[in-house]
């Protein structure tokens, strides 16, 4: 939902029109023919906050802020019905968004009705609603214009997707009788099993045979009592040692009741911890052996992020959410160096320790015997002030993060009330929540309208100034929504200047940021944000609300994904079943480099992609590089110093003190985060043989995903978006080979695959359209809807 503001400007035509332009390409814009097919001059609408509802004439009946096609000349009679209540106007603009040729007086009421009569003029561009300018608001094409009479718009017509259509793949069911599953991960070892992670307090072991019977660890008794309606904490976090096989030692993440050292009213410590296994074998995990490595106060519920996963430097990095509530303010928020907005700790590096990267020695002791050792290469190390432990910040609710075999580091990031995103993060950058959310620019005041301006970068007084970093990869929550910005294209062809036309639609409403949140260790808030913008979006086309982060895919059994980031989003609405994507980056990344054959166009923005590639939108032919990208895993596992980085000059002058080359070289270049080069992404479609999967989409909500010893992915789902479901576990193949796998019964070696453990996935009872009240219980925790997507 938009907030209206009475002195707020006029959105840009450009963005407008290409946020039509966008839902056009995705199938969800249609055009209404008010005159040529025979219907007549009248036409009638709904009106809710959440868009206009064409009724009548018949070919745009129930679709949402449907194009009006007119006639020069010809008079119109449109009656439009309050269907909820707000206040509601009708006006049409032109084509520069500063002139409107109607406007009519503001009605409220349920069922309250206006007339408007109108002739059809050239200039006439767009109908809208003045008090929600961004949700209510249409299309007018003018025959004989060419449409709209506005070139422009036909050639970003031709030149946007939201999310393309991509491959189909076959999803074969491995195991059930889970309740949230969020992660799988392998150990370095001569053993053919995984570990999945059960929100619930569990660690499975799944081999050929399936499931052990007994879990392999259970942390419950140690854990805060879970909701089970909706929690976003619990069990979030696994990661094996580099040398596991030999010592047995591996991490968890978890949500524990609070310490001393926690204040009284916060909600619960964050626990990362080290155990060991109790045999040789490393076959089961000794309880008594837990050892906290780290501790941290967390003052509300949600936004716990969780991952956790060792680098090829043999560093453990650890995600932190910014301490919950929404927008990154309120209780446990602590100021920061923005005055725009109130709060938060995605910006504050002194104070605490949420809304970032961090990066740990496990394997030395720090000062005053502490458990682990700083890096000496980290990037604050050594500036006044600052706490060490930091590698990346600006970050609001990390729900999956990943190393690629080329040593980059994938972080996927819950968003507010607006856009999704997957960072590229590197040592010392600042992804900047909640300056920014996504490539877009953020207010506390007003999470759902974004302000036009906002700083790219910090004071120099604040480490040292730094930029503030776009990330790879954005989608709205709605379809319909556009980029906020000054209208002007910001990669030479608008695409990124623009309307979440960056190659990833961003859903502009979804405030289930976390969907993936209800269980998925991603912002459980998700749900209850999720429940708000069901509400609130009513038949608006969504595309999710929630991230939920996963892996570049590097297995070898199903090609259509090889060097593709497999990802998804928990829910599409934050009731019903998540959706499936991956995302294209640009030949040669991360160092920018390309093909093309003048050598002009080959700047870098800030996260190492390449500025000019037009393939952003939806190009087919992107595929991520075989040689080496300049951070050969090889070379940094023997390199204790870690991953080349440009760090911070703590003698606080913003510049660049250390030597570097392949990607980092190009660190120096920055754009601000609504000008950098999004990677294009399309839909997954699926294949199933049981009720994870049917009619070419999800069944269940998405939580995680995992990745084997081969390369060879999984989706974790559950059937609910409450701990109260059933969970599974699925791998991902061919689309062809699960159907082969269960027609003939036999077992497909090349993706070993188990054929006989998709029989126990009788799922038919699978809710995919289960009434997430326990959600919207959730995201009454939020002050407003719109806030919902705080998760």
């Amino acid at each position: 939902m938009t907030t209206h503001h009475p002195d707020s400007k006029t959105l840009s035509r450009r963005l407008l029109l290409q946020a039509t332009a966008l839902a056009s390409a995705s199938g969800f814009a249609t055009t209404a023919l008010a005159q040529d097919d025979g219907f007549g001059n009248e036409i009638e609408l709904g009106g809710r906050t959440s868009g206009w509802v064409g009724q009548s004439p018949e070919q745009i009946a129930d679709e949402d802020n449907p194009t009006l096609e007119l006639v020069p000349g010809e008079s119109y009679t449109l009656t439009w019905e309050n269907l909820d209540g707000a206040g509601h106007n009708f006006a049409i603009e032109g084509a520069d968004g500063e002139e409107n040729f109607v406007e009519t007086e503001i009605v409220s009421g349920v069922g309250e009705t206006q007339e408007v009569e109108f002739t059809a003029e050239e200039g006439m561009a767009e109908y809208y609603c003045q008090p929600h300018p961004t949700s209510m608001r249409g299309e007018i094409e003018l025959a004989g214009e060419g449409g709209n009479g506005d070139e422009e718009m036909e050639a970003e017509d031709e030149s946007q997707t939201i999310i393309g259509e991509g491959p189909t793949i076959g999803l074969e069911t491995i195991a059930d009788g889970l309740t949230a599953p969020l992660n799988l991960q392998v150990a370095d070892e001569a053993q053919d099993r995984q570990f999945v992670v059960d929100q619930a307090g569990e660690i499975w072991i799944l081999d050929d045979d399936g499931l052990a019977d007994e879990p392999f660890l259970d942390v419950t008794d140690r854990m805060v009592e879970l909701e089970g309606d909706f929690d976003e904490r619990g069990l979030l976090g696994l990661a094996f040692h580099p040398d596991f096989e030999e010592n047995g030692r591996f991490f968890v993440r978890y949500s524990a009741p609070p310490t001393d050292e926690v204040p009284d009213g916060w909600d619960h410590t964050f626990v990362l911890a080290e155990f060991e296994t109790a045999d040789d074998e490393n076959s089961q995990a000794d309880p008594d052996s837990e050892r906290r490595i780290l501790e941290i106060p967390e003052p509300q519920f949600n936004h716990n992020s969780g991952a956790i996963t060792f680098g090829p430097d043999g560093c453990l990095y650890v995600a932190t959410g910014d301490g919950g509530g929404a927008n990154d303010v309120g209780e446990g928020h602590v100021e920061d160096w923005y005055d725009g907005n109130e709060g938060g700790n995605g910006q504050d590096t002194s104070e605490n320790l949420l809304g970032g990267i961090l990066r740990i020695d496990i394997n030395s002791e720090g000062e005053d015997g502490q458990p682990y050792a700083i890096p000496e290469d980290n990037p604050l190390v050594d500036m006044e002030g600052e706490l060490d432990e930091y590698w990346a910040w600006g970050l609001r609710n990390p729900w999956g993060i990943s190393f690629t075999d080329d040593g980059e580091l994938l972080v996927a990031d819950v968003g507010q009330a607006l856009f999704e995103t997957v960072n590229h993060v590197e040592a010392g950058g600042n992804y900047g929540w909640n300056v920014w959310e996504g490539t877009h620019c953020f207010s506390t005041e007003s999470p759902d309208d974004p302000p036009e301006d906002c700083p790219a970068e910090t004071p120099s007084d604040v480490r040292g100034g730094e930029p503030l970093r776009g990330p790879v990869i954005e989608y709205p929550h709605q379809a319909n929504m556009g980029r906020y910005g000054d209208g002007t294209a910001q990669n030479g062809d608008a695409e990124n200047g623009d309307d979440g036309g960056n190659g990833n639609e961003t859903d502009a409403d979804a405030d289930t940021e976390n969907g993936n949140g209800n269980g998925n260790g991603e912002d459980t808030n998700a749900t209850e944000d999720a429940e708000e913008t069901s509400d609130d979006t009513g038949d608006i086309e969504q595309i999710g609300v929630s991230i939920t982060g996963g892996y570049m895919y590097e297995g070898g059994s199903v090609s259509e994904l090889e060097g593709t980031y497999v990802f998804g989003d928990w829910s599409r609405d934050g009731e019903g079943p998540g959706r499936l994507f991956l995302a294209r980056p640009p030949e040669g990344w991360p160092n920018g480099e390309t093909d093309g054959d003048d050598g002009a166009d080959e700047t870098t923005d800030e996260n190492g992609t390449d500025t000019d590639t037009d393939t952003e939108n939806g190009g087919d032919d992107l595929h991520a590089p075989e040689e080496d990208t300049g951070n050969n895993t090889e070379e940094n596992a023997e390199n204790d110093s870690g991953p080349d980085f440009e760090p911070i000059d703590p003698e606080g002058n913003g510049e660049s003190t250390g030597e570097s080359d392949g990607a980092a070289a190009d660190q120096n270049t920055y754009s601000p985060p609504n000008e950098v080069d999004l990677w294009p992404i399309e839909e997954l479609g699926v294949e199933s043989e049981d009720d994870v999967g049917s009619d070419g989409s999800m069944n269940h909500l998405v939580y995680g995903f995992g990745r084997d010893a081969n390369g060879e992915m999984y989706v974790l789902s559950s059937d609910t978006p409450t701990l109260d479901g059933e969970g599974y576990v699925s791998r991902i193949v061919t689309a062809d080979e699960s159907d082969t796998a269960e027609d003939d019964g036999t077992e497909d070696e090349d993706a070993d695959t188990e054929t006989e453990s998709e029989t126990d996935t009788d799922l038919n009872e699978t809710e995919t359209d289960t009434d997430t009240e326990t959600g919207t219980d959730a995201a009454e925790n939020e002050s407003t809807a719109n806030e919902s997507t705080d998760a």
